[in-house]
């Protein structure tokens, strides 16, 4: 899309297709418990045999919460100063007090961590992508944290396929050239996390925002791709999207306020003596965030408005930006657009009513197109309506070809379609009317991430193909041919994957792909035979449809070894998110190995509030629906416990940022269900946030939980929010709580003042268990790279497993 919102309490998904966490098969792990004073299937009683710290105590400061006649009590409200120098001293003793709790943990952690890196490569690296004249690609050097990007200049070979195998093999190209590295930010300033880069239309400039204390607040910088020198600029922080115009030089930018909304458009021409940059647009609405992105052509810059629910167009042409903006459509509750432009048309993804009043929302998605000259008109043409019982949920677009993301209630697929589209069609048209090619994909899929896909001539779209079972294939599809070639397949030293070679006149080949239409098999031409490779023969992936308490069904994905697992007896974790509409990350993750091959079983919830087959899904688990997600959650860990594939007393849970509501509230509602947990930069102090406007991305935040200042919805926040719900004299399972001090996103005094609560409120040996483990220099994405990764999930596997009581007897 052209547009996206900015999810604030989520966990960054990566757009750097870098395959870099992998490992070997290790052996199932013998259980072994001890006594508890507390319960009877609770490991753990005091953080360790020899340990002598008690937890630390902080202090209580008396402070009252009114809000709507409704009164009630914070003693810890004061952490909110994270300058008082008594809260950095209680970090301290929290850091300590988690050190000395986990210390009978280093020689798994060691072991651990020795696995996650031996299934690594010694290098990595992105397979090649034309833009231009040029290929762009990322690796991570041979004992390095972080990627660098980098280009080539592409050699007229014939075949796109021979120039992947001769870059491969290296040779036929001219000098690399380094445009980032990350490692060399990182050795400088200590800390590292770039969030937006952008190369100019000519290929001389690289735009990139970088962030170096983890605070989130993005600084500017553009580099002469010619000189290899930082232009000499003033210095702008807060940036958060770029966008160039077509000549090359004049940059677009947005900038965040103090409480780090994107809230303005600012212009820059490289070269200009003027010390100020134009201002261009600024949004006043403060439950509105801008995000500015160029059309594929390049010949427009969209500047998009957006809350979480409507959305407000605006255009630059690129070749005249100085013509200011012009408004495409006006704001209306609920409705939202997304922007690409083809040949004089506009191309607009929207849920506005089909009717002649587009003044309302249906929900779902579809396509309309608008001649550019026709702007000012209140009317488009609709022409590509989604087939029933499927969705529009996203799109691309090519000079020849238009890229539709379609989702059906048990998958998502993907399909072309030809341009242009017959300009005098009077009527919609339903995605099958078009002669759509849907791309073959593997049938064991979960997930799939479009690459970066810049070329707007070319005829090929990159895909990342990815499942708990399957490590990542990047696959190139040839929508003029209607072939398929895989260019990458991540590495994963030490394991062997099962591998079935297909070809089109394979009989057994229509079942290894996902089905996406009755007729599609028959569209697809390839000439060679492709391989997928999998884990599928040692790792069991089955996807199940789990009804909750109220008889909607909830997907479950379910993954384990077929030689480890061992029913009724096996440790389980379960993952889940629920809010923002996001996806649930379900990809390969080679450190998950370390689980599945002592017998663990990994599952992942994709509960109401997420992203699912339409977009009611995500509605159905927001605001006063919230409930739904944690019901939904529940039921998912019940299922898995009553099936058999986790044992009774040996069911996990995580969350990351938001998706630690969900698994919070679920521990305070069902406490007996899960044995351990695992909340990371958590948001858990939710009501108090949310009454505090002055909060980065409060407000942003309203149309996703409520607004506390509206009586139903403060009783239906109250009714959950883990803070404000933690049940008295609990045996409360060991929960490792993970904070980022910098963070801006979730403040990091949410997981202090939580876990400070529990140890007040929950059974005193019980709540020994819960630890806070605070990084004091980083923020909401912690730092470090692809050996941080390892050292973070090793402690976070050992912790579950001290948790659990499951020690490894291979241990040295």
């Amino acid at each position: 899309m052209a547009a996206s919102l900015l999810n604030p309490r989520t966990i960054k998904k990566t757009t750097l297709y870098l395959t870099f966490r992998l490992f070997p098969n290790t052996s199932f792990s013998s259980y072994s418990l001890f006594s508890s004073l507390c319960r009877r299937f609770h490991p753990i009683s005091s953080p360790s045999q020899n340990q002598t710290q008690k937890p630390p105590s902080p202090k209580k400061v008396p402070f009252t919460v009114s809000v709507l006649g409704r009164t009630w009590e914070d003693p810890y409200h004061w952490m909110r100063n994270t300058n008082d120098p008594d809260f950095i001293e209680y970090l301290s003793q929290e850091n300590s007090y988690a050190e000395e709790f986990m210390a009978d943990t280093q020689k798994i952690r060691r072991t651990l961590f020795s696995e996650m890196k031996s299934r690594m490569p010694a290098e990595v690296s992105t397979p090649p992508e034309r833009w231009g004249p040029w290929l762009y690609y990322q690796h991570i050097p041979e004992g390095k944290e972080y990627p660098v990007l980098c280009r080539r200049v592409a050699t007229e070979q014939k075949g796109w396929a021979k120039t992947v195998i001769n870059y491969l093999s290296g040779g036929g190209f001219e000098r690399e050239e380094i445009l980032l590295d990350w490692n060399e930010i990182a050795e400088q300033y200590g800390y590292v996390h770039v969030g937006t880069c952008r190369v100019s239309p000519d290929h001389n400039f690289l735009a990139y925002t970088l962030d170096i204390t983890g605070s989130e607040k993005f600084m500017l910088q553009i580099k002469d791709l010619t000189t290899g020198h930082i232009l000499p600029k003033l210095r702008v922080d807060g940036v958060v999207s770029l966008a160039w115009a077509q000549d090359g030089c004049t940059l677009f930018y947005t900038v965040s306020d103090e409480n780090q909304r994107s809230y303005r458009v600012l212009c820059t021409k490289l070269g200009s003596d003027s010390m100020f940059d134009v201002p261009v647009f600024t949004e006043n609405d403060s439950s509105f965030f801008v995000d500015i992105a160029s059309t594929k052509d390049g010949k427009f810059i969209t500047v998009n408005s957006n809350s979480r629910t409507s959305s407000e167009v605006y255009t630059i042409d690129a070749s005249n930006p100085q013509d200011g903006l012009q408004k495409l459509r006006k704001r209306v509750p609920g409705v939202k657009y997304f922007v690409e432009h083809h040949c004089g048309f506009f191309y607009i993804l929207t849920n506005a009513s089909l009717s002649e009043d587009k003044e309302l929302s249906t929900g779902n998605y579809y396509l309309g197109r608008l001649r550019v000259e026709d702007t000012h008109l209140d009317n488009w043409q609709d022409i590509i309506l989604p087939s029933e019982g499927s969705s529009l949920q996203d799109m691309d677009i090519f000079n020849g070809h238009l890229v539709l993301f379609i989702g059906e209630k048990d998958s998502t697929q993907i399909c072309s379609i030809n341009l242009p589209i017959d300009v005098n069609c009077k009527h919609c048209l339903e995605v099958d009317d078009l002669a759509p090619w849907f791309f073959p994909l593997p049938s064991n899929l979960c997930t799939f991430s479009p690459g970066s896909n810049h070329d707007f001539m070319s005829s090929v779209y990159r895909v990342v193909l990815s499942s708990p079972a399957m490590a990542d294939v990047i696959v190139d599809y040839d929508m003029s041919s209607l072939t398929f070639s895989i260019v990458h397949k991540e590495e994963v030293l030490g394991v062997s994957a099962t591998s079935g070679s297909f070809s089109q006149t394979s009989e057994t080949e229509v079942n290894e792909f996902l089905d996406t239409s009755k007729d599609n098999q028959k569209r697809v031409r390839n000439d060679e035979v492709w391989t997928w490779k999998d884990f599928s023969d040692a790792y069991l992936c089955e996807r199940k449809e789990v009804i909750s308490c109220d008889g909607v069904g909830v997907p479950l994905t379910i993954v384990y070894s077929r030689t480890t697992h061992k029913k009724d007896q096996s440790p389980g974790l379960l993952l889940g998110y629920g809010a923002y509409g996001e996806v649930l990350d379900k990809s390969w993750s080679s450190d998950r190995l370390s689980l599945l091959d002592r017998g663990w079983v990994v599952a992942f919830a994709d509960v109401r509030g997420g992203a699912g087959f339409d977009p009611s899904w995500h509605k159905s688990g927001t605001g006063l629906h919230k409930l739904n997600s944690i019901h939904d959650f529940v039921s998912c860990g019940k299922y898995l416990v009553n099936k058999g594939y986790v044992h009774t007393y040996k069911l996990g849970a995580v969350g990351d940022s938001a998706g630690s509501l969900l698994v919070g509230a679920a521990i305070n509602m069902y406490p007996e269900l899960f044995r351990a947990a695992i909340l990371k930069v958590p948001f858990l102090d939710m009501c108090n946030t949310l009454l505090d406007p002055t909060l980065p991305l409060t407000i942003l935040d309203y149309e996703e939980f409520g607004n506390p200042q509206i009586r139903p919805q403060l009783e239906s926040i109250l009714h959950y929010s883990p803070y404000d719900n933690i049940p008295e004299r609990v045996c409360c399972p060991p929960v490792l709580v993970k904070a980022s001090f910098h963070d801006s996103r979730v403040g990091v005094w949410e997981a202090a003042k939580w876990v400070a609560k529990v140890r007040d409120t929950t059974c005193s040996s019980c709540s020994c268990s819960v630890i806070l483990k605070t990084n004091m220099s980083g923020g909401h994405f912690g730092e470090g790279g692809r050996f941080g990764h390892c050292e973070e999930m090793s402690y976070e596997y050992a912790f579950l497993m001290k948790a659990m009581g499951i020690w490894d007897q291979r241990m040295p």
